[in-house]
């Protein structure tokens, strides 16, 4: 790519996330650490989220930095929760950032938070999920990305907009499977879905799993035994593989199979195959695939990562965690500080529409600092790629709906 075509994608970008002339300079870079898994079985997706705050951190920096310092993303690895306090706390004394951003895994994001308060220090969220993480009202956190409600919202969507037609029954007359892993991410996106279902009429059944299981066969009995219309599984990359596997295995096809928060990566394509995942649906962070009209700037975040990393993303992750390290970048700048009181002063002065940035998010933090304005898109799987399929805004043109009801 010319350097020319470089800056005019560049400039696409930062054209919906008001990246403007730096403050005064000051000595040194911004250290910002990134907590993430970096080894284990979910380092695929720390690296890919944190690719995306370097993607973010490159284009600042190429505009002259933020608050006149060039900003530095400096990883901390943590796999668990406990992990997540000792290397805030690494991040914190040792290697001096000056604020921290995450992360993959909700209970990494609840103990590294809580740690990073007590260093006095702002946690900036763009990529965990469960509730509990803007509900316990941190004075040091704010979630730009969606939350597990909204996840769940969008999938009751599918259901009773989208699905309901597919499958021919109306929402009183359907039947719905709820599976999901067990830890606060899965539970609390199963426990609204649920409700939501409910109040549509809905006839609901839930399962729950550890994402840790090697043998998920009783899940799937279970779920094949109540014959459900639509099946929609919550959980992570290895669980929910497991789960499809399983599916295959034991002969359940349900009309539809739904998977949210994962199964949309090449990963979970290895596993199952082209031919098995046709016609799945994932409610899933937007990515690159969503109409330009819709996330204005995506094919530019397409072609920049291309560009840095010689392939396409690996997951959606990425693109949401740089449209929210964007917006945490914007949010220092004006704010003059890092100082998370007025980090977080500044980021509620923000209010931006639906469709005005890379991902379709728009900008308007509640009093609990959750990005209200940030929604997961549904996606299905058609011919070995994922393709936006709801909400209809997000849909590119000549994508509809494929294989359904599943056979």
């Amino acid at each position: 790519m010319t350097m020319t075509r470089r800056a005019a994608l560049m400039a696409a970008l930062a054209g919906s996330l008001m990246i403007g002339a730096p403050a005064g300079a000051q000595d040194g870079p911004l250290k910002i650490g990134a907590v993430n898994p970096y080894s284990g079985p979910f380092a695929q997706y720390g690296d890919e989220t944190t690719r995306g705050y370097e993607l973010a951190a490159k284009q600042v920096n190429a505009q002259g930095g933020v608050l006149g310092r060039q900003v530095e993303i400096v990883r901390g690895s943590a796999t668990t929760a406990q992990e997540g306090l000792s290397v805030v706390e690494q991040l914190v004394g040792r290697d001096k950032v000056d604020a921290l951003i995450g992360t993959y895994i909700s209970s990494i994001s609840n103990s590294a938070s809580e740690t990073a308060l007590n260093y006095g220090k702002l946690y900036w969220e763009t990529n965990a999920l469960a509730m509990s993480l803007t509900e316990r009202a941190l004075p040091n956190y704010a979630r730009s990305g969606p939350s597990a409600v909204t996840f769940a919202e969008r999938s009751v969507q599918g259901v009773t907009e989208l699905l309901s037609k597919v499958v021919g029954k109306a929402p009183g007359e359907m039947k719905v499977w709820l599976e999901h892993e067990d830890s606060a991410y899965g539970t609390s996106i199963a426990e609204a879905q649920k409700e939501l279902l409910e109040e549509a009429g809905v006839s609901v059944q839930i399962g729950a799993h550890s994402f840790k299981a090697i043998d998920l066969t009783d899940s799937i009995l279970r779920a094949k035994a109540d014959a459900p219309d639509v099946w929609i599984n919550t959980g992570y990359v290895i669980d929910t593989n497991l789960l499809l596997r399983t599916a295959q295995e034991q002969g359940f096809t349900p009309p539809v199979m739904m998977t949210v928060g994962t199964g949309d990566t090449s990963e979970t394509l290895e596993a199952l195959g082209q031919d098995y995942l046709e016609g799945v649906l994932v409610v899933s962070y937007p990515r690159a695939d969503i109409s330009e009209t819709y996330g204005p700037g995506s094919d530019a975040f397409l072609d920049l990562y291309r560009s840095e990393y010689n392939r396409d993303p690996i997951a959606p992750q990425g693109m949401n965690a740089y449209f929210g390290a964007m917006l945490l970048f914007e949010a220092i700048e004006a704010a003059g500080s890092t100082e998370f009181e007025a980090v977080m002063t500044a980021a509620k002065a923000i209010d931006r529409p639906e469709g005005s940035s890379l991902t379709g998010y728009g900008v308007m933090f509640d009093d609990t600092m959750q990005n209200v304005r940030a929604l997961p898109v549904i996606a299905q799987w058609q011919g070995g790629q994922m393709k936006a399929v709801f909400p209809t805004s997000a849909v590119a043109d000549g994508v509809a709906l494929v294989n359904l009801p599943r056979q």
